[in-house]
């Protein structure tokens, strides 16, 4: 009897004793089995990093471009952000190379109209394009709000147009008037006579282009 109680005893002893490294191992090969889709999510992430982006993507698609962009402002309501966030006549407001533009918009009481249109495009003349044109001449459309407003919506197509489309293109405009647009990859005139300097600036309800020369209708 006495030796019976001894051994299960040491039976009972040494179950104790590999139960707690039982467990581990058990808690060991859990962690390694949980660890392996991390490790694997991880790599995944890595490739999917590494994965350069398509030529021709949608994020080279989007981006402005042109000689006069690199004068835009690099932070604040005139950036190209900045511009994003508001509707055409505020963002073009923010740009100190359109002021010329901007008071003529104001001018002719056309800032609620572009602020409010939906989805157009609008050929943007810089304050040196205005400047090339005679003084006499210049002040004598501003004076003339009927004239001024022919002119300015000569210069706004009602959809938004990407720059593939500006490759040869023809294009009504509020004015009902037509603009012809040619060119390709960042190289783009309008009616043969404005180059496109700055072009596919998003504002809120339109893409913008800025050229060198003011439109004139025929």
């Amino acid at each position: 009897m006495n030796s019976l109680k001894i051994r299960r005893t040491a039976i009972v002893v040494t179950a104790a004793a590999l139960l707690p490294f039982s467990l581990v191992a058990c808690s060991d090969s859990g962690d390694a089995t949980k660890a392996a889709p991390t490790v694997a999510a991880e790599d995944a992430g890595k490739t999917g990093e590494d994965t350069p982006t398509p030529a021709g993507g949608q994020m080279t698609g989007e981006a402005p471009f042109g000689p006069a962009c690199a004068g835009v402002p690099k932070e604040g309501a005139g950036s190209f952000d900045g511009m994003a966030k508001d509707p055409v006549a505020t963002a073009a407001s923010n740009n100190p190379a359109l002021s010329t533009l901007v008071s003529a918009v104001k001018q002719a009481g056309l800032v609620d109209t572009l602020n409010n249109a939906q989805d157009i495009t609008v050929f943007a003349p810089t304050n040196d394009a205005f400047a090339k044109i005679p003084k006499a001449d210049l002040n004598k459309v501003l004076a003339d709000k009927a004239m001024l407003t022919k002119v300015l919506t000569y210069h706004v197509v009602g959809q938004k147009l990407s720059p593939q489309q500006l490759e040869s293109g023809t294009f009504e405009t509020l004015q009902k008037g037509m603009v012809t647009t040619t060119g390709s990859g960042e190289s783009y005139k309008v009616n043969d006579t404005a180059n496109v300097v700055c072009g596919n600036v998003k504002t809120a309800n339109a893409n913008v282009y800025i050229i060198d020369t003011v439109l004139m209708p025929k």
